[in-house]
């Protein structure tokens, strides 16, 4: 039946989640058809930011340069009581762990535009709107898929694998007969996006007013765009609170009135936090909303989904060229339920502490964080606190199997030089599978065998003004390479194509090893 499928991987839903994922297949040469069951772009704001890891991947993807038409850095961030006194207060970091800002506001349209953008650029993304999957059957080789087209005509589908990025409601997991872990946290918010008229920088540009009359944020969404949410609390009217009246009742809590911008949306969300269990049926995969859902207040929501993507994009095109057993497809749901397991229960975390309603416990939490913040105890200084290594799955284990130092963090990016070429390492390096290595250790034949099937790249670094006319050299523009490579007590480090570090070694006889465990693992 092989030789029969019409596509490699139909992707269901051509949200951000399921554009991203069709880009890094097509561009390693796999045919992708998309069935998208609404005919036209959703042109108003969802999601509102992401993380250096998460803009690492969209860079990945070829949306490096348009970076700065849906994006800015996201600034400083602060939580202030109902009075007015500081909670929490950091400014994120404009060169962030993985060469670009620790965190970024974004307007999403925007993001759409260009991920669609580059995908109607690859000859692989075949994308149909208005047509809608009402049903999905694994045939063990192939996955037939059912759709009604925009005429109403049922049509059927084969492709060797399918991603459902259909949502909240996909009928993607439907079908894999998964169950979900809710963690029944779910307040309702009503969410305002506004353009204001007047462009000045605002300040803070982040804000969290724990006040319990009423939570409410106010945060950038992208250039020229802002948010604005306010939780429904105990007196408020149901039906008036969704209402553009009452929107702009409550934007003045923020001093925005009718005159001071244009309100292009408004929605009334409930905010869940819940995750499926299992994200692989066989053939049938799950990403992003299909696969977990998160209140706001940790910034991770779309980050979470992006990250999918990565992990799910460089496994399918390994299982796809015959380079790994199908079974390397388990450790998606390891590695990704993990992480937004993680990610989920930190939104929660951070959603309990800001969703108090009553008084008396608003002021004890105040109390207790006013004084934490005076001690410079304060959680919450850096975007990054809520990330986390990867602790299972396709990674470098010592020889009685507990997971090898190193193994599972993110790898760091910064700038480096090749052959007159200065950039950051994606862009001079490349791609995929990478090896660094560092004094005088270099790949070697038997190194190289193992690990140009995969696409891999080389990357021996030297310090700036040392000689580079090895076909590995790559110059340590910083030097930040060279000390974290000093810091590991490492001579080599591999890094995935997602980014994070399958192993370290100290030495050829280690190098060798730590290739050797990596094809083992990928079966």
């Amino acid at each position: 039946m092989a030789g029969e499928v019409e596509h490699d991987v139909v992707v269901v839903g051509y949200g951000p989640v399921g554009q991203l994922l069709s880009v890094l297949l097509a561009q390693r040469g796999w045919r992708v058809l998309v069935l998208e069951r609404w005919p036209t772009p959703f042109r108003l704001p969802r999601a509102v930011g992401f993380d250096s890891e998460a803009t690492r991947v969209l860079a990945s993807a070829g949306l490096g340069p348009a970076l700065a038409e849906f994006g800015e850095p996201a600034g400083d961030y602060e939580w202030r009581t109902a009075s007015g006194e500081t909670l929490i207060a950091f400014t994120v970091r404009e060169e962030g762990h993985c060469g670009w800002p620790e965190a970024t506001s974004a307007y999403q349209p925007a993001l759409e535009d260009a991920l669609i953008a580059r995908g109607e650029a690859l000859p692989g993304v075949q994308v149909r709107r208005g047509w809608e999957v009402t049903g999905l059957t694994d045939r063990g080789d192939h996955v037939r898929v059912v759709a009604t087209d925009p005429g109403g005509a049922r049509v059927r589908l084969t492709a060797r694998f399918a991603v459902g990025c259909d949502g909240a409601n996909s009928v993607v997991r439907a079908r894999t007969g998964t169950d979900v872990t809710d963690l029944d946290f779910s307040h309702d918010w009503l969410v305002c996006d506004v353009r204001l008229h007047d462009r000045r920088p605002v300040t803070p540009n982040n804000l969290q007013v724990c006040d319990p009359a009423r939570p409410r944020t106010a945060v950038s969404a992208g250039p020229g765009h802002r948010r604005y949410e306010f939780m429904r609390v105990p007196g408020d009217d149901p039906e008036r609170f969704g209402t553009p009246e009452r929107a702009w009742e409550l934007l003045a809590l923020f001093g925005v009135g009718r005159g001071d911008g244009v309100l292009d949306r408004l929605a009334v969300y409930t905010f869940q936090a819940r995750w499926a269990r299992r994200w692989r049926a066989g053939r049938m995969l799950l990403a992003g909303d299909a696969a977990h859902l998160m209140p706001p207040f940790a910034g991770q929501g779309m980050t979470s989904g992006f990250r999918d993507a990565a992990n799910l994009a460089w496994k399918l095109d390994l299982v796809l060229r015959g380079e790994a057993g199908s079974a390397l497809l388990d450790s998606y749901t390891l590695e990704r339920a993990e992480h937004v397991r993680h990610a989920v229960t930190i939104s929660v975390g951070l959603g309990r502490v800001v969703c108090v309603a009553d008084p008396a416990a608003a002021a004890d939490r105040d109390a207790a964080m006013l004084a934490a913040r005076e001690r410079e105890l304060t959680p919450g200084a850096s975007a990054r606190s809520v990330l986390k290594p990867l602790e299972d799955g396709v990674l470098h284990r010592d020889g009685d199997g507990a997971l090898a130092p190193h193994a599972g963090a993110v790898g760091p990016q910064w700038r480096v030089g090749r052959g007159g070429r200065v950039g950051l390492f994606d862009d001079v390096v490349g791609t995929g599978f990478a090896l660094l290595t560092r004094g005088g250790l270099v790949a070697g034949p038997e190194v190289r065998a193992r690990l140009d099937g995969l696409g891999a790249r080389y990357a021996h670094l030297v310090p700036a003004g040392a000689a580079a006319d090895g076909p590995d050299d790559v110059v340590d523009v910083s030097g930040n390479y060279l000390t974290w490579l000093e810091e590991l007590d490492a001579a080599a480090v591999l890094l995935r194509p997602d980014f994070y570090v399958f192993g370290a070694a100290g030495d050829a006889a280690g190098l060798a090893g730590l290739v050797a465990d990596l094809r083992a693992r990928l079966g």
